[in-house]
Order: structure tokens, then sequence, then C-alpha cells
């Protein structure tokens, strides 16, 4: 078999596995009505699996078609970085130490704000916290802005409506907020250094359009549902014992650190192994890591880099016939289907780019980071932490999708309009 022939068979596959993630509610009732292979059915249904189930396919598929060698040689030429750094991440940021000192910055300024608490809480997650993504990285960032809602409004108890609109807004609204520097938003980590895009440079020409179109974004969802959050009762979580400063200082270095050394896979895993003693060394101001969480999310992304490996071959010339306006908008919706991070780097191996096809492309797939779950790679971690919420403990891709149109055309106009 050819290697075409063979890229052909990766292509088909990677298709499969995105119409996968559209199914999931399917096969939550296949293990309903088939109890005896309930836990497959169940199994499949996790959308964390689904990439990572499909690469397990091509793998195989290449070793049949390929041969051994070049299946091991594939697998082996992937870079697993990322997902080794988002599990890492998202772990460290969900610590207790961490999330109290968010929560209580959050609080502080929601008492601050002219509205009701539970308003001024809700439209901070949705538009502070996603913003602080261009800092801590969007992983982190997502991971924070999921656990405040999951805890302080999903638990009470949200309409569907609400439920829908407000992982819709916050889908969005970090893939666009980590476009105020240069080291934080996979997307644009892909691209800085080759386009020697600095700070000054994302501040003009991304930041400011992205701190205003989180703000539309937020703004929007919290007033339209406002008197549903006015009667929301926040229970906000006490500290059984008070969390020691020196605690929460080491907590925030090991947080930085990995931030840091963020492509440095050796680095931050012996960091976070670090972190880990440090957990297991004061228990009583530590609540259970998200171990499991991160994990799935690990496999998602990592299912993602073996299967969007293969779809170079049509993804770049796609991306070379386009003009700056259609590659906007191209790129808004081929990252529904491709994650933003593996097109702005396609994207940077193309020679002879004009300055403005470079904007368009990018500022595309940031736009397009909030329609699917991997869309963008800090996605799946929102999903995970926000999904038992949801009626069957699962998120449906079409409502993701739905609840993403108004932001990204609010994003739209930011970015193309403004």
């Amino acid at each position: 078999m050819s290697p075409h022939s063979l890229q052909i068979g990766a292509a088909i596959l990677f298709a499969i596995a995105i119409i996968h993630t559209f199914s999931v509610k399917q096969f939550e009732k296949l293990a309903e009505r088939r109890p005896t292979h309930s836990g497959i059915w169940h199994l499949l249904a996790e959308v964390e699996v689904v990439f990572g189930f499909w690469a397990m396919i091509l793998i195989v598929y290449l070793a049949i078609f390929g041969g051994y060698a070049t299946s091991l040689n594939y697998l082996e030429s992937r870079n697993f970085t990322e997902p080794m750094f988002v599990f890492v991440i998202m772990v460290v940021a969900a610590s207790r130490p961490i999330l109290s000192l968010a929560l209580h910055m959050v609080d502080g300024l929601a008492h601050r704000m002219p509205l009701s608490p539970a308003v001024a809480t809700f439209f901070l997650a949705l538009w502070l916290v996603p913003l602080l993504g261009s800092f801590i990285t969007e992983p982190a960032a997502m991971t924070l802005a999921a656990l405040l809602l999951r805890d302080r409004f999903y638990s009470a108890g949200l309409s569907r409506r609400l439920q829908y609109a407000t992982i819709g807004v916050l889908f969005v609204n970090v893939s666009i907020g980590g476009t105020l520097t240069p080291f934080a938003a996979p997307p644009i980590l892909m691209v800085a250094e080759t386009w020697n895009w600095n700070l000054p440079f994302m501040l003009e020409h991304f930041g400011w359009r992205s701190v205003l179109a989180t703000l539309v974004n937020a703004g929007g969802v919290t007033w339209l549902f406002r008197a549903e959050l006015t009667r929301i009762t926040q229970s906000v979580p006490q500290d059984q014992e008070r969390i020691p400063y020196a605690l929460t200082i080491v907590h925030l270095l090991f947080l930085l650190g990995i931030v840091v050394f963020a492509h440095h896979a050796v680095v931050f895993a012996a960091l976070f192994l670090f972190f880990m003693g440090i957990t297991t060394a004061y228990p009583r101001h530590q609540d259970p890591l998200i171990l499991r969480e991160g994990m799935l999310v690990g496999f998602f992304l990592a299912g993602l880099v073996v299967l969007g490996g293969q779809q170079q071959w049509w993804l770049q010339p796609l991306l070379e016939g386009l003009s700056p306006t259609v590659a906007y908008y191209g790129a808004t919706v081929l990252t529904a289907i491709t994650d933003n991070a593996a097109l702005t780097y396609l994207g940077s191996l193309v020679q002879g780019l004009t300055p403005e096809f470079k904007y368009s492309l990018v500022a595309g797939a940031v736009t397009g980071g909030g329609l699917t779950v991997i869309a963008n790679a800090p996605n799946p971690a929102g999903y995970s932490i926000l999904k038992r919420s949801f009626d069957d403990e699962t998120i449906g891709a079409l409502g993701i999708l739905a609840a993403a149109v108004i932001p990204t055309l609010v994003a739209i106009l930011a970015f193309r309009f403004i």
C-alpha cells in the first residue's frame, strides 16, 4: 500500500473519530439496551476516550498495511509534550491552595461590583478568569474557571439553557482570552517565534480585541440570565483550616515553574513529582487531586496528536490556496474539526505568507476555538470538570456548537471588523 493510501485511510479514521464525538449519547443508549457489554459502551461514550481509541486503531492500521516499523516510527515521531503539560497544569491549578486563592480574589472583586454577589462572580468567572489564560496558560485558566462555575453555579442547579450558554461562552472566551501574550495560548505558541510575534505585537493586534470580545460575551450571557443568577444562593465552601501562606506561595512557585518550562517535559514532569510530594506531606490542606480527569484529558489530546499528524497532506495545500479573508473564515471552520494549534503550526510551515494572511489564520483559529471539544486544547479540561453536572453526565456536541455560535460571532466582529 502506498504512503498516499495510508494517508487516505488515516483521514477516514480521523473523520470517524469526529463523528464519534458527536454521537457519544448513542453509546450511552447502547449501554442501557445491552447491559452485558455496558462497560465498553460506557467507555466509548466518554468524549475524552474517543480520540485515544481511534488513535489506537490508526496505529494498528499502520502496522497492518504499512508495516510494524512504519507504525512504530510514526508513533515515536509524535510530540506528546502538550498532552503531558495539560495533564500536569490541570492537576496543579486545581489544588486547594491555588483554587482557594483564585476564589478569594474573585470574591473580593465581586463584592466591589454594583451587582449581586452571584451575578458578579458568574461574570468574572467568564470574563476575568479566561483572560488569565494569557499569563498562567489557557489550560490552567480553563481549569480554574470550570471548577469555580461547577462549585458555585452548576452544583446549585442551573437551567439547561444556562448550562449550555455558560459552557459555550467559557470555551470561546478561553480560546480568545489567551491571546494577550505570545507565550500562553497553544495556537500562538506555534507561530510566535517563527513569525517574531512579541508582546507589543500581540497587545496591538490581538489583546485589546480579545478583552473587548470576552467582555461582551461574558456580559451578554450574564445580563440575559440575570434573573436566574440572582435567585442562586451560593454555598461558598469554607476551609476547615486556614491554608498557610507559605504553602500557597510554594504552590504558586510550582505553577510558575511548570508554566515557564511548558515546552520542556523533563523539567515540568520533575516539578510535578516534587509537587506530588508536597501535597502528600501536607494532606490536611489538600483536596483529592483531579488525577483521573487530568489523565483523561491528556489521553484525549495525545490521541488528537496521533490522528492529527496524518492530516497535513490535505490541510496544508488547502491553506496555501486561500486569500487572507477566506483564510480567516476557513480557519474558523477548520478549527472545529482539528485542534487550532495544529492548524497554526501547519501555517507556520508555509513560506512567503503575508502579514495579513498570518494574522487572519491565527485570528480565525482562536475565533473557532470554542465550537467543539476538539477545537482548542483546554476544552477537554472544561468538559471533563463540568460534564457530571449535565444529564447523563454528557455534554452534547451539538449543544456546545449551538451555544458557541453567538460568542463566536462576537469574536468575528472583534477580529475582522474593528
